[in-house]
């Protein structure tokens, strides 16, 4: 990887198709920082929940959201999310954030606030995998190369039960996979940056390969992007 270029990758796509771990690790591999713009939002409902701030009162949780000044501590691997300068990752994954975390992400102006501080890291970090719903289409739309994941409802709906640590006591297949079919109609059609795959994105069907075979592909089609790059520059 060429050290002295400014490098952005963005990975796009639905819940449940492995973008944290998928970027996570690809940019581990490559040696670039990596962003998880979902925390970033799954933060701000996090806040909604525990500041008791009721749904209808977006007002309210837009200025609070602003105030604690969500940022990560770079220093830790994967970064950690931070609200008011106080370690927030261990609140972000339970159930009842996964719930509302696509109502706080369809409010306009929180996204245009999370998608202003995304520029201001992806300025600060120039070298970055970053992950998101709209991280290729809205964001970084000139990002160096696009990757969209998606994957079956049904594996997808299994990979958050296991995420979440839940059986099928708690909740069944059929449920989990209605609410990540929901989960997608909502993020697809909201008006501020809806879940679309970039028309310049590599796709990937993630359905049938595992984590690390996912992360041989990107790294393999990232690294041929950059030797015709460099190809071209001679």
């Amino acid at each position: 990887m060429p050290t002295d270029q400014p490098i952005i990758i963005t990975i796009d796509g639905p819940a449940g198709t492995g973008k944290s771990t998928v970027a996570r690790l690809l940019a581990s591999r490559l040696g670039l920082d990596f962003l998880d713009t979902g925390a970033m939002y799954r933060a701000a409902a996090a806040i909604m929940i525990d500041r008791k701030i009721e749904e209808e009162d977006t007002g309210t949780l837009v200025s609070t959201v602003m105030g604690a000044d969500l940022h990560f501590d770079w220093s830790q691997d994967p970064p950690t999310i931070l609200a008011w300068d106080t370690p927030i990752d261990h609140r972000i994954r339970h159930a009842d954030v996964t719930k509302v975390v696509s109502f706080v992400a369809s409010i306009a102006e929180l996204r245009h606030h999370m998608v202003r501080k995304q520029r201001v890291i992806g300025a600060q970090h120039p070298r970055l995998v970053t992950e998101g719903r709209d991280q290729g289409s809205v964001v970084f739309p000139d990002a160096f190369i696009k990757f969209y994941l998606d994957a079956d409802p049904e594996v997808r709906a299994q990979r958050r039960i296991d995420q979440l640590g839940m059986d099928t006591s708690e909740i069944s297949l059929e449920e989990m996979c209605r609410r990540i079919v929901d989960r997608d109609r909502m993020d697809s059609s909201r008006s501020d940056g809806p879940l679309v795959c970039p028309s310049d994105a590599i796709r990937v069907d993630t359905s049938e390969i595992e984590v690390e075979g996912v992360v041989d592909l990107l790294e393999r089609r990232t690294r041929e992007r950059i030797a015709a790059t460099l190809d071209n520059g001679r």
